[in-house]
């Protein structure tokens, strides 16, 4: 069995949140969705748990980092092609993310990126086939 990743991200408001991502075309796992936590399904062994702020609280001693001013993670996840990066940075923008930086073109990979509404930056790229860092 593959390992699986759950990314725990604190929000201001989670139906906001599950409303930006849904525009982004991701869904839910409602058997781990409630008012307080959104298990958004990213692929099947990828999963981010939106969870709003006083539920992330419960789980860490130290003060939640304010992503609108300072980094704590960016999120990369892989594409299909340039043209599905350009794709999801055009709907998060519409959808009312923001523009952080440039597009950037290494020839053999492309990213490009946004960040969602409480600033967590999020990057897709893609890769050339055969320009992996797997072993």
């Amino acid at each position: 069995m593959a390992a699986q990743i759950f990314v725990n991200l604190p929000v201001k408001n989670l139906a906001h949140s599950m409303a930006f991502f849904t525009e982004l075309g991701y869904e839910y796992n409602p058997q781990f969705t409630n008012e307080t936590a959104a298990c958004m399904v990213v692929s099947d062994d990828i999963f981010v748990m939106l969870l709003t702020e006083a539920l992330f609280k419960t789980f860490t001693p130290k003060a939640i980092c304010d992503a609108t001013k300072s980094t704590e993670v960016l999120m990369g996840l892989s594409s299909q092609s340039r043209e599905d990066v350009d794709e999801m940075v055009r709907k998060a923008v519409a959808a009312g993310g923001t523009l952080y930086n440039e597009p950037q073109d290494h020839g053999f990979m492309y990213g490009h990126g946004f960040q969602d509404l409480d600033g967590h930056i999020w990057e897709f790229f893609y890769m050339e086939p055969g320009a992996t860092c797997q072993g």
